[in-house]
């Protein structure tokens, strides 16, 4: 192929062979000038390897070799999956960002809410209207799914149509919003789509999702038959969610208190679009007190087991103003992500303990997945008709039976690729014709950067086996002048037999000195490791783990 011939390329930086962090690249033009576009900027959340760190982001060091070229930011919905990351890269990346109404009014709440944080010039485009960016013709069409305004996005260059599904699935009767908009992607599947690069998270599942509003109904009822208090707690951007619940306590007789910081900020935006409109007025904390308890239902955050939101807050009984009382009810109106079942299941058990019954998505219809299953994948095959398919948003399993269900529906040309592989779409077959930097890096207090740049990796060994801190003082004579100075933090205090640990280190310590000729001791960097190889050694021997040693040596 003629290095100067135009080229359109898929290439996922984050998404794609995980749940989480989502980040598409779109390139059109020759291969050494194409020009970009970057379809959502996404995070992932931080499991215990990782300890202390805030966020997980993508690692964007080949968007910032290409910034000349990177054309705009198309964010389709503001999950934090799809958007989370914008505030925090979006100095490296200095682009215009197009986004829905909703989305950027979350955008610019959480600003406000961030110290220093960029003032990011953004676009506003509706479902229905068609942009450009750079070389890209781009429409956005309107899908169901667990938040406002989500979009498909139907990408058109010289080169053909592709329709980046963005998170979807078809719903009858969506709590908000429009349904998915079936004679646009039939429309474009007639006159042609050369690619769909399809959301894959429930892929092993067949069937048809549940409606939002058979969840509302679910709701009312669980709320109906009880006797106490009811709090629930969901994703707090699935603003359907909310008005299902705020409408079943109304229709209970009872008020709706909010707790939660994400939560008040997605109300807030919510109802300044009109989203809430004709719900009564959602309550504070500080009304808890004035609510007869079974009047009450608790809306709050912390479904997926966060130890600092507020459910996990009320099943440690820790909230000022709020409780829960043996009787009251939990109703879990949300999916686990992966990763999060061991956080989950402890606050679960720290309410059964309190005597509050639990509900779940398998005791009730309280929740439903945003993502189309099998059959409704089926139905956008059908509608779109595609040459390529490219399964997107997931993990292997999901992105491998999406791909099986293609081939097997009759797409001519189904592609696996995984972040940081480079997609060739046009022309020719779809082939992967390159493989380009990727990973992560964190957001670990203020600072963004690598593990190891974060201080992550030893972080993690400090979790492992503490930390010991040893003065050495020699004397004119390179002597020792007294014993050295030992603490240990987060190092077992005796061993098996009871001898302290720390009397243990300094002998070893002290032992190393005395071990050194006194001619070499002049040499303090080697008295210094000497010492640290002596205590973590003994440390070894009598405890079985080495922590991590840092040796003064001063004459």
């Amino acid at each position: 192929m003629a290095s100067g011939e135009a080229e359109l390329v898929f290439c996922p930086l984050g998404g794609v062979g995980e749940i989480g962090m989502n980040l598409a690249l779109y390139g059109y033009g020759p291969r050494d000038n194409r020009s970009w576009i970057m379809i959502d900027c996404g995070v992932s959340f931080p499991g215990e390897n990782l300890p202390g760190v805030d966020l997980v982001l993508p690692d964007t060091r080949f968007v910032e070799e290409q910034l000349p070229n990177l054309a705009g930011i198309i964010i389709t919905h503001a999950h934090e999956d799809h958007y989370g990351a914008l505030l925090d890269l979006w100095p490296r990346l200095k682009a215009n960002v197009w986004m829905s109404p909703f989305a950027a009014g979350l955008l610019e709440a959480k600003r406000e809410g961030e110290t220093n944080a960029p003032k990011v010039p953004v676009t506003i485009y509706r479902a229905g209207e068609t942009f450009t960016v750079g070389p890209f013709k781009i429409e956005a069409i309107a899908v169901a799914h667990s938040i406002p305004e989500p979009v498909s996005l139907a990408i058109t260059t010289p080169a053909g149509t592709l329709i980046h599904t963005g998170d979807w699935k078809i719903d009858p009767a969506p709590e908000l919003g429009p349904k998915t908009d079936e004679n646009r992607f039939r429309a474009l599947g007639e006159k042609g789509v050369l690619a769909l690069v399809c959301d894959s998270t429930n892929a092993l599942r067949e069937g048809v999702s549940p409606s939002e509003q058979d969840v509302g109904k679910g709701l009312k009822e669980v709320i109906e038959k009880a006797s106490g208090r009811v709090a629930v707690t969901t994703f707090s951007s699935n603003v359907g969610r909310i008005r299902s619940i705020a409408e079943a306590a109304r229709d209970a007789g009872r008020q709706v208190l909010v707790l939660g910081r994400s939560l008040q900020r997605v109300i807030d935006v919510a109802a300044e679009l009109g989203y809430l409109d004709g719900l009564p007025p959602f309550l504070s904390e500080e009304d808890f007190g004035y609510i007869p308890r079974e009047n009450a239902v608790i809306l709050c955050t912390g479904s997926q087991g966060e130890p600092r939101a507020a459910l996990a807050k009320l099943a440690r009984d820790e909230m000022r103003n709020v409780a829960l009382s043996p009787g009251d009810t939990v109703v879990f109106s949300s999916r686990v992500i992966p990763g999060n079942e061991k956080a989950i299941l402890t606050i679960k058990n720290q309410l059964i303990e309190q005597g509050v019954k639990v509900i779940e998505d398998g005791d009730a219809l309280v929740h439903v997945s945003g993502h189309p299953r099998r059959s409704e994948l089926k139905q956008m095959y059908d509608w779109v008709k595609p040459r390529i398919l490219v399964p997107v948003h997931g993990e292997a399993a999901h992105l491998v039976a999406q791909g099986s269900l293609g081939a097997m529906s009759g797409i001519p040309e189904v592609v696996q690729v995984r972040n940081g592989d480079m997609l060739r779409l046009s022309p020719g077959p779809a082939e992967i014709i390159d493989q380009v930097p990727f990973g992560r890096i964190y957001r670990d207090g203020k600072v963004i950067g690598t593990d190891e740049t974060v201080g992550v990796r030893e972080r993690r060994k400090l979790s492992f086996a503490g930390h010991v801190a040893v003065n050495v003082v020699l004397d004119d004579r390179y002597d020792l002048a007294g014993d050295p100075d030992l603490v240990a933090i987060g190092v077992a205090h005796a061993d098996a037999a009871g001898e302290p640990l720390e009397d243990i280190m300094l002998d070893a310590a002290i032992g190393a000195v005395r071990s050194i000729p006194r001619g070499n001791r002049r040499d303090l960097d080697l008295v210094g490791e000497a010492v640290r190889r002596a205590v973590r050694a003994a440390a070894n021997d009598a405890w079985g783990k080495k922590p991590i040693v840092t040796v003064f040596v001063t004459q």
